[in-house]
């Protein structure tokens, strides 16, 4: 409420006094800034961070979202925190045009353990985003204290670039497959699966079946009953058996 009356009251003021609109655009960034206001994070659950950019898709960020966040109306379990984290304090704009607020800044926030890192799709992530070596420094981060690190669709391209997927199986976007294998000749990447857990991580085709790979970690984590009353929440028909997946065996 106070960043609306803030941002208000500024609004006014520009409108009055076009002159001094850089010097007024300055001290709205800092008073927003230092107003900011952190999600609350519950102890006791898992922090599951959601890694957001411009041109993020919906799907691939909301399925999985939707899922994980449903497990805090569940008894007798450890939940799930779920936040957005971005490089920036802006909002970012998706590819379908949905506008969102990130929850953290990781350049410049003090971020919270990570235990799940999600890594949805993104409009880049087979170009410019593989550029960008403080995004990626930031999930070689994450990774080093992370119990599960996930993608959906392309999203894989970021961890396959990020060097994570080195030595186990991964999947993508079915119809980008033979690209990702181009890119990276040296990965174990697998045709006719929706999902592939090895290890640490789960990589997904991504898309409507993003809802799938977040069922199967429920269910890694909390068994069948609980993952099979997530996905009735959302009236999904939910039978890990009827599911094309492959899980690398340790």
């Amino acid at each position: 409420m106070k960043n609306i009356i803030l941002l208000l009251l500024i609004l006014l003021i520009m409108s009055c006094n076009n002159s001094n609109k850089k010097e007024v655009s300055d001290e709205t960034l800092k008073q927003v800034q230092n107003d900011k206001q952190f999600p609350k994070l519950e102890p006791n659950r898992y922090n599951v961070a959601f890694l957001i950019m411009e041109g993020t898709y919906n799907t691939e960020l909301t399925a999985p979202y939707d899922i994980f966040q449903h497990t805090i109306f569940r008894d007798s379990i450890k939940a799930m925190n779920v936040f957005t984290v971005a490089n920036t304090d802006n909002p970012i704009t998706t590819f379908e045009g949905m506008r969102i607020l990130p929850d953290f800044n990781y350049v410049s926030d003090s971020l919270p353990k990570i235990d799940i890192l999600v890594v949805p799709s993104a409009e880049h992530h087979l170009d410019t985003d593989l550029e960008d070596k403080i995004m990626l420094d930031f999930v070689k981060q994450v990774d080093k204290e992370a119990q599960f690190i996930t993608s959906h669709c392309d999203g894989a391209f970021v961890l396959a670039k990020a060097g994570l997927l080195n030595n186990v199986v991964s999947t993508t976007f079915p119809s980008d497959i033979d690209k990702m294998r181009a890119m990276f000749p040296i990965l174990d990447i697998r045709k006719e699966v929706l999902f592939v857990h090895d290890g640490k991580y789960i990589t997904s085709a991504g898309g409507a079946k993003s809802f799938e790979a977040a069922l199967y970690l429920s269910e890694h984590l909390y068994g069948k009953t609980i993952a099979k009353s997530l996905a009735d929440g959302l009236v999904i028909d939910w039978n890990l058996e009827k599911v094309p997946h492959l899980i690398i065996k340790d």
